[in-house]
């Protein structure tokens, strides 16, 4: 089995499949100079952790708890959502990085062979994959693709992309300016803050290390006209916010060093499986992350891909169509949810949230793919 892509649905397949006794190739590139902004865990995701035997992994190692929401969503006040009291307990603020290499360190501890380099050709030969991996051929009998939401693998085999839209989040790392936010008693603040604005939304959680994450959320084609693209127009929109710039004392914080623009659009690989493949993570099923399901979503397509996959080798030919069902079907209950979501949060008659409230599909109106890229100031 190839699986290309260590992300948390690739080391997750590829701990499914490894654990199922199949012999696993995790196909990584490593990107050393890449930023990543880190991204919260929710309590739901525990069950999943356990399943794949990584719990431990992750509630002992460099990760902050997450107590919960707090919301300005169409409204100037402040709602909350606690995770305290819940089946599931807390959530994580995670250092993505470690988390990242926990799970690809567990899949390589159950038996997966990590092979770095990245995939540049499949052709299907028979009943096998011969697999281009940096120069260096590999055969399977099955590939999971977990390339996130460009799906690289699923297109070359035939598959298409289904956008949504093209949301992007335009991110900044900001040092904490409110010392007694680092201390253990301050639960509080072991929490996300979202802020509805007319070009989109904010969203704010406190980092490892003193640092909070700063997104901006809004359209790829409205990140110009609303002056995000420079770390200055990025701060100005900042400031102008009640309950963000409040929470993190921005009155004074200088234009961040780097913005990181990334894809947070929705999407979905049509159809997400076929004979001797499927698709994982943002592969499959990428979602606004308004939801903050990305990982947990991962996981949980990781492991059902990777059962399909055993299942598919053991015999039973429909196991990896049922996969391929079952996505799609949960990709459509997640935009019916979002519908509601964005109904509730609509303030302005803006075109961020005209696209998403007047029944019209966003992606007709919203178009261009984003570059993803970094920006410095001048």
């Amino acid at each position: 089995m190839l699986v290309a892509g260590a992300g948390p649905g690739g080391s997750a397949a590829a701990l499914t499949l490894a654990a199922a006794g199949a012999d696993v190739v995790l196909v990584h590139q490593e990107r050393r100079a890449a930023w990543h902004v880190g991204e919260s865990l929710a309590p739901t995701a525990r069950p999943l952790l356990a399943r794949l035997g990584v719990l431990d992994r992750v509630t002992e190692h460099g990760h902050e708890p997450w107590y919960g929401t707090r919301s300005a969503w169409g409204r100037e006040d402040v709602t909350a959502s606690d995770f305290i009291g819940g089946p599931y307990g807390s959530g994580w603020l995670l250092d993505r990085r470690l988390f990242d290499a926990s799970l690809r360190d567990a899949a390589c501890e159950a038996g997966a062979d990590h092979h770095d380099g990245s995939v540049t050709a499949v052709v299907r030969a028979g009943n096998l994959w011969r697999v281009s991996v940096s120069g260096t051929e590999i055969v399977a009998p099955y590939l999971i693709d977990a390339t996130g939401g460009r799906a690289r693998i699923a297109r070359r085999v035939g598959a298409r992309v289904v956008a949504t839209d093209h949301l992007v989040a335009v991110a900044a790392v900001l040092p904490r300016r409110c010392p007694q936010r680092n201390t253990a008693s301050d639960d509080t603040e072991r929490t996300s803050l979202v802020e509805s604005a007319a070009f989109g939304w904010w969203y704010t959680a406190p980092l490892p290390y003193g640092q909070d994450i700063v997104v901006a959320v809004t359209d790829a084609d409205l990140i110009a006209p609303t002056g995000l693209r420079t770390p200055a127009g990025w701060l100005s929109a900042l400031t102008a916010t009640r309950q963000v710039s409040a929470r993190l004392n921005a009155d004074g914080v200088g234009p961040p060093h780097r913005l990181a623009v990334l894809r947070a659009g929705t999407s979905r690989v049509a159809p997400s499986a076929g004979h001797g493949w499927a698709a994982v993570g943002d592969a499959a099923t990428a979602t606004d992350p308004i939801a903050a399901r990305g990982i947990t979503a991962a996981l949980a397509t990781g492991i059902s891909a990777g059962s399909a996959v055993t299942a598919d080798a053991q015999g039973d030919r429909c196991a990896l169509e049922r996969y391929a069902d079952l996505t799609a079907v949960v990709h459509a209950e997640f935009l019916q949810a979002r519908t509601v979501c964005y109904g509730a949060g609509r303030q302005w008659d803006t075109p961020f949230w005209t696209r998403r409230t007047d029944g019209r599909p966003v992606d007709s109106v919203a178009g261009g793919e984003p570059s993803v890229n970094e920006l410095t100031p001048a």
